[in-house]
């Protein structure tokens, strides 16, 4: 099944600039692993050391924020679109 993910500006140094990478994976977890085999050092920007998703960085399913569904363990089908946003703070 492939996945297209989204890749933010500050991370497409990890991408040789591809704003876009079909994948694949059955989950975010797996999605993760997949996406740092393809683009070593990014998991590093999106997971800390236990693992766990940065809480600065978002992830989308489809326009839906992975927080209100499963979490990491989110399920992903042929066709879905995943978005790595970070979190921007202003004031």
């Amino acid at each position: 099944m492939s996945v297209k993910v989204l890749i933010p500006t500050p991370l497409q140094k990890f991408t040789n600039n591809q704003a876009t990478l079909n994948l694949e994976g059955s989950n975010i977890v797996e999605l993760l692993e997949v996406l740092d085999s393809t683009c070593p050092g990014i998991k590093a920007r999106l997971c800390d050391d236990k693992g766990e998703l940065r809480r600065f960085v978002n992830f989308y399913v489809n326009s839906e924020d992975i927080r209100f569904l499963q979490g990491k363990e989110t399920a992903l089908a042929d066709g879905d679109e995943v978005s790595i946003v970070p979190a921007v703070a202003g004031g």
